[in-house]
C-alpha cells in the first residue's frame, strides 16, 4: 500500500531545484517555497498535493483525483512589524471593518436590537489601530459612520444605537458602500471586510444574483473580502452563499435573533487568528490532463491555467480543495501532470508569498499495481464529496417542493457515518450542527447551506502536532 505521505517541503533557492527520484527512491511530489527574498522557515504556510493513485493506467483515458492540502504554520512575529498587535500567540494586522445592516422593516424589534449588541460587541474586540465602519441600508443605504480608527467607543456605540429600521432592501447599495468605506482607507497592511448582516431577498436597487456577486468578486480583487451572515427564514441563501463563496469570506445562517451576537463573535474570533489571506490556488495541468471539476468551487480559467479563490488560513488550522483531472493515454514511464501554485499575502509580514507545488505520476500497463497503490486517504474525500454534493441537490429540492424531513435527517444522519467512519470528526461536526437545527425548525433549504458552505471550504482545526482534530485532514 502506498504511504500517504507523498510530499516534501523545501524552503529552498528557487534556482536550486531537487529533481524528481524514479518510483521507490523517495518522496513522488515535489513542494517548494519561493517567496519574494522570505528568510528559510518563515512561511506562514504549507502545502501538500495527494494523488488517488500514483499510478495510472497508461492505455486507457482514466480519472485522477488530486487533493491539495495547505496548513498553517502557526504564523511568525516580524520584527519589522509595528502594527500588529499582541493576541497571545503573536501579532495580527489592523482590522478594517465595515459592518453593514440591513435595517429594512423586517428587521425592526428583536432582529435590529440584536444586531446593535453585536456591533457594540465588534467594537468592545477592536483596538486603535483597527478601522470600523457602519452602514446601514433600507430603500438607500446610508453611512452610519466613515471609516475611521477605533478610539472612542462610547461614541462609536452610540452612531450603533441610534439605527432605526425603515422600508425596503436596497441589499446591493449598501455593500457597494462598504467596500467604498474599506477601499477609502485601505492599506497592504489591513485586514480587509465587509460584514453584511441582511433578513431578506433585495428588493430595491441591484437585485439580480449575476450583476451582485460580479461586483463581489470586483472587490475581492482589490483585497476586500465579504463575509455574508442570513438571518431567519426569508433571506435567499444561494445568493449570500455566492457572495462569500466569490470574496473568500465566510456565510453563516442565523436562525433566531438573540444568536446574532454570537456569530459576530465566531467571525471576529476567525479574523483575529488569520495568518494568511487572499488565497489563490493556480493549476497548470500538462498536454493531455484536463481538469473535469473541482469540488464545491467555481473556477476561473485563463489562457494557461485554471484558478480558484480559497479562504482565509486562521492559526492551527488547514484547509483543502479536491480536484477531478482526465488523463490522455501515453507511454509507460514517469510524467508531471501537473503544477500547482499557491499564491497568499502573510497576515504578519504583508508581503506575498509563492508555494510550488508539483504532482508526478506513473504511467502503466500494470493492472494489479495500480490497484495496490490506491490512496485510502484521498478515496476518502472523494466519498464525502460526493455525499456534500447529494446534500447539495436536496437543498435543490427543498426550494422546489416540499420534503419530509424525516427523510431529510436520515440523509444526514448517513452523511454523518460516512464522514465519521473516514477519520472526518471536524465535517461530522457541520451536520450535527445542521440537524439540531433542523430538529428545531430552521429553515431546511438556508440550514443545509450553510452546512454544505461549510464543507465545501475544506477547513479544519490542527491539534497541537500538526495532525488534524477529530480526523485525518
Amino acid at each position: 500500500m502506498a504511504s500517504d505521505s507523498k510530499t516534501e517541503v523545501l524552503y529552498t533557492d528557487p534556482n536550486r531545484t531537487r529533481m524528481v527520484p524514479p518510483p521507490g527512491q523517495g518522496e513522488r511530489t515535489l513542494i517548494s517555497s519561493d517567496g519574494y527574498g522570505a528568510a528559510p522557515g518563515a512561511k506562514a504556510l504549507t502545502i501538500t498535493a495527494l494523488a488517488d493513485n500514483d499510478y495510472v493506467s497508461n492505455g486507457v483515458v482514466s480519472k485522477s483525483h488530486i487533493l491539495f492540502e495547505i496548513r498553517s504554520t502557526g504564523g511568525l512575529v516580524h520584527p519589522s512589524l509595528q502594527t500588529g498587535m499582541d493576541i497571545g500567540h503573536g501579532t495580527r494586522l489592523p482590522l478594517n471593518i465595515a459592518l453593514v445592516i440591513d435595517r429594512s422593516g423586517s428587521m425592526d424589534g428583536e432582529p435590529l436590537e440584536y444586531a446593535k449588541r453585536a456591533c457594540g460587541y465588534v467594537v468592545d474586540l477592536l483596538e486603535p489601530n483597527d478601522i470600523l465602519s457602519v452602514i446601514t441600508f433600507e430603500e438607500t443605504a446610508e453611512v452610519i459612520m466613515p471609516a475611521r480608527r477605533v478610539v472612542n467607543k462610547p461614541l462609536v456605540k452610540e452612531y450603533i444605537n441610534r439605527i432605526y429600521a425603515g422600508n425596503t432592501t436596497n441589499l446591493s447599495e449598501g455593500l457597494m458602500q462598504g467596500c467604498m468605506q474599506v477601499a477609502s482607507v485601505k492599506s497592504e497592511n489591513s485586514l480587509n471586510r465587509v460584514l453584511l448582516l441582511t433578513d431578506g431577498e433585495p428588493t430595491a436597487g441591484i437585485k439580480d444574483f449575476s450583476s451582485i456577486v460580479s461586483q463581489v468578486s470586483e472587490q475581492k480583487a482589490r483585497g476586500i473580502t465579504v463575509t455574508a451572515l442570513g438571518f431567519g427564514p426569508d433571506y435567499n441563501e444561494e445568493l449570500l452563499a455566492g457572495i462569500a463563496r466569490r470574496s473568500g469570506g465566510n456565510y453563516y445562517h442565523v436562525s433566531r435573533p438573540d444568536l446574532i451576537p454570537e456569530v459576530f463573535r465566531r467571525e471576529m474570533d476567525t479574523l483575529m487568528r488569520i495568518t494568511a489571506r487572499n488565497l489563490r490556488l493556480r493549476i497548470q495541468a500538462q498536454r493531455g490532463v484536463q481538469m473535469k471539476k473541482v469540488y464545491g468551487q467555481q473556477p476561473t480559467f485563463g489562457s494557461r491555467a485554471v484558478e480558484i479563490i480559497l479562504p482565509d488560513v486562521e492559526r492551527d488550522s488547514a484547509i483543502s480543495s479536491l480536484w477531478q483531472f482526465e488523463m490522455s493515454p501515453r507511454p509507460e514511464g514517469n510524467f508531471r501532470t501537473m503544477k500547482a501554485e499557491l499564491l497568499y499575502d502573510d497576515a504578519s509580514t504583508g508581503r506575498c508569498e509563492r508555494l510550488v507545488a508539483e504532482v508526478v505520476q506513473t504511467f502503466t500497463s500494470d493492472n494489479e499495481l495500480i490497484a495496490a497503490n490506491a490512496n485510502k486517504r484521498v478515496q476518502s474525500e472523494v466519498e464525502v464529496a460526493e455525499a456534500t454534493r447529494a446534500l447539495d441537490r436536496t437543498i435543490m429540492t427543498a426550494r422546489t417542493q416540499q420534503m419530509d424531513r424525516t427523510l431529510i435527517m436520515a440523509e444526514l444522519e448517513r452523511t454523518k457515518t460516512l464522514m465519521m467512519d473516514r477519520g472526518m470528526g471536524s465535517q461530522a461536526r457541520e451536520i450535527t450542527l445542521a440537524m439540531t437545527e433542523i430538529q428545531s425548525g430552521a429553515s431546511v433549504e438556508k440550514t443545509l447551506m450553510g452546512a454544505v458552505y461549510q464543507l465545501d471550504q475544506g477547513k479544519t482545526h490542527l491539534e497541537q502536532g500538526g495532525g488534524a482534530a477529530g480526523g485525518s485532514k
